[in-house]
Order: C-alpha cells, then sequence, then structure tokens
C-alpha cells in the first residue's frame, strides 16, 4: 500500500500498545491502558470492516453457565476452579454494566432458563439431585440462590415439563454493546485501523516489529486479542470453534421472554425484536466445526431449523431473516489465558464462548500486567 508521509506519521509511528483485535478484549484493554497511560499512543488493528470472531456476532447472552454445564465442568474441574469461573464471569458482566451503562447494551435481567428433551430425563434428574450443592457453591458470589425448577409456562413441546431457571441471568443487544464501546474507545483517543491483517512480528530489543498486509511500524508493546484466531499468530493452545445462528423475522404476540438453553448449553435461543434468535449445534460435528471460515453447513442449521419447527415454535410459523456465524476460541481448559508471552508482547485469548461475560475483566487485567 501506498502510504504518505502523514499516514504514517499519524497512524504507525512512535506506537506504545499495537493491540491486535478489536473486540470485547481488545476494546477493554484500550480502555484501561488509557487510564493508566494518559498520554500514550494506542493503535488498534482490525483485520476485519466491522470487529471478526464473535463480539458483534454473538447471541448476547449475559450469562455464566447453565447448571448443567457447570455439572460438567466438576467432571474436570475442582468446586474452587468453578466457584472462580462463575466469579469472574459475574464480576466481568458487572464491569461490562459499569463501562457501557444499562440503557447503551439495553440490558434486560428477564432470567435464563434451561429446558431438557423428553431423551434427556436422566440429565433433569442428575440435575435436580444436584441443585441444591451448586446453590450452596455460588451463594456467596449472588447472595441467593441461583437455580429454582419452573414449570413449562412457554408451552415448548417434545420437553420436560419443567424449566431449571436462574433468576440472575440477562441479555443484551450485541450490536448496541460493540457500537458503544467502540464510541467509548474513539472518544478517549484510541485509534482503530480496520481492514489490516497483521501477518507477523519479530520481537527487537526494545520494541516489536509488527508486519501487516500493507506495512511495518514498530511499536513498544505488542497485545495479541485475537481469541479464536490466536494461533494464527502466536504459539498457544487455543482452538478455533465456530458457531452457528439464524434469527427469524419479526413474530405477532411473540410470547417467549428470556435466555434459554438446551442439550447442555450446546443449543441457546432468545427473544430480540419480537424475533427468536436461536444457535449452537457444534456439537454435531466437532472436527468440521474447529474452523476459522465464516460459513453454515446444511447439517447444523437444518438441526436449527428442526429445533424451532418441533420444540420452541411448533405452533407458530416463522421464516428465517438471516444466518451467521462466529469464531471463539477454546481449549482444553475453561480458564482464559491472559499472560506475558516476553517481555513485550501480550496475550488475552481463550474465552471459551464467554466473551460477553468476561471479555471486560480480561482486558483489564491484560492491561494490568503491563508495566
Amino acid at each position: 500500500m501506498n502510504l504518505s508521509y502523514w499516514e504514517i506519521k499519524t497512524w504507525f509511528s512512535q506506537v506504545d500498545f499495537c493491540i491486535v483485535g478489536s473486540g470485547i478484549v481488545g476494546l477493554s484493554c484500550a480502555l484501561e491502558l488509557r487510564k493508566r497511560f494518559p498520554r500514550a499512543k494506542i493503535v488498534i488493528l482490525e483485520k476485519g470492516v466491522l470487529p471478526q470472531g464473535a463480539s458483534s456476532k454473538n447471541a448476547g447472552f449475559a450469562c455464566f453457565g447453565s447448571l448443567s454445564e457447570l455439572l460438567d465442568d466438576l467432571k474436570e474441574h475442582s468446586f474452587d476452579d468453578v466457584f472462580n469461573l462463575v466469579k469472574r464471569r459475574s464480576d466481568g458482566l458487572k464491569l461490562l454494566r459499569r463501562t457501557l451503562g444499562d440503557q447503551a447494551i439495553n440490558y434486560q435481567q428477564l432470567g435464563g432458563y434451561e429446558l431438557f428433551l423428553d431423551k434427556d430425563a436422566d440429565l433433569l434428574e442428575d440435575c435436580l439431585s444436584k441443585k441444591e450443592v451448586i446453590n450452596n457453591l455460588l451463594n456467596p458470589i449472588f447472595g441467593d440462590s441461583v437455580f429454582s425448577l419452573k414449570s413449562n409456562s412457554f408451552n415448548f413441546k417434545k420437553i420436560k415439563t419443567h424449566y431449571i431457571f436462574n433468576q440472575f441471568e440477562g441479555q443484551i443487544d450485541t450490536g448496541k454493546m460493540i457500537e458503544a464501546l467502540l464510541h467509548k474507545v474513539l472518544s478517549n483517543g484510541v485509534k482503530i485501523i480496520n481492514s489490516i491483517h497483521v501477518k507477523d512480528f519479530a520481537e527487537m530489543n526494545q520494541s516489536v516489529k509488527v508486519i501487516t498486509n500493507i506495512n511495518e511500524f514498530s511499536t513498544a508493546k505488542l497485545i495479541i486479542a485475537t481469541n479464536g484466531f490466536a494461533s494464527q499468530l502466536i504459539n498457544v493452545p487455543v482452538r478455533p470453534a465456530r458457531a452457528q445462528v439464524l434469527i427469524t423475522e419479526p413474530i405477532r404476540d411473540l410470547h417467549i421472554k428470556g435466555t434459554f438453553h438446551l442439550d447442555r448449553g450446546y443449543y441457546y435461543f432468545r427473544n430480540i425484536d419480537n424475533r427468536i434468535l436461536l444457535g449452537g449445534g457444534r456439537h454435531l460435528d466437532f472436527t468440521g466445526e474447529q474452523t476459522t471460515v465464516f460459513d453454515q453447513t446444511k447439517k447444523i442449521q437444518e438441526a436449527l431449523e428442526a429445533l424451532l419447527k418441533t420444540v420452541i415454535l411448533p405452533e407458530t410459523s416463522f421464516e428465517i431473516a438471516h444466518r451467521w456465524s462466529g469464531i471463539m476460541g477454546v481449549g482444553n481448559q475453561k480458564k482464559a489465558m491472559v499472560k506475558a508471552l516476553s517481555n513485550n508482547v501480550y496475550c488475552g485469548v481463550r474465552l471459551g464462548g464467554m466473551g460477553v461475560a468476561i471479555g471486560s475483566s480480561i482486558g483489564q487485567e491484560l492491561s494490568n500486567l503491563i508495566e
């Protein structure tokens, strides 16, 4: 690219902090760095026209894990580990809400529901038998019982007659959230450059050379916040995980309100603008969905539509308005990876599908690593 002297001077010279990725983590990190270093030159590089990955493509769940998900976590993690996971998610959501305000992100605490298909009777019984154990575990975080039992008031079909209800779960408007976060970052003098792809970097004695598809420049500190795409740039145990989503056209007199989890959280849906947003199905093809390609597959899209027709909206006609996918970052551990890779390179990745909940706090923690 034929950059002018003015472009090089304004955007690519004397950079103190270069952040790769303009999702929730990257933007939150930039805000915290601005508080700590008021005069620093902070530049965010984003390969997409809009934030790529999942930050502007997620379902907008302000959640911290359904009961069956937390019980699954206990198979591989200690009680203390699960407690800390949930606390980080709860604290992260509070930080996001404080940073932007509930009105700006259209936060609504309508509660979350976990549904159980007729075939999942054993899973429901296991959840019920351990519900109070988890409530007691989480009580210090929320000051009350999180999970309770509710009857099938939304008249879903082919499910057990009761839901497990989470009174603390909420939902946000993802587009408004990212728009508000971008506005706040830009108003604090942070520069964001879109449609620029970081191909590599090389650490020098006191700086890092950043190699992009249009130029090369130096920064004092380099921060990788690309989550599911991180392994393309750094050697970290993070795998991409695609999540496919669809949304209906507006449905007249839609009575479904809240966020809903099904099949151990592998399916999830919610109301938004008198529509139903439904996503998931990654467990139908774990290998195929371990990709950074934004696309949809026939197998998963047909499964999502079948779920709409038979379980969620069995007596309501609907049309699909739009389909998309987002790329998450997962690993063998649920704990996010926030660390210094060297004296001048840092990363905050592997959010495990909980970017809305923990992205703000990961960004803050990432900033605090840097001296």
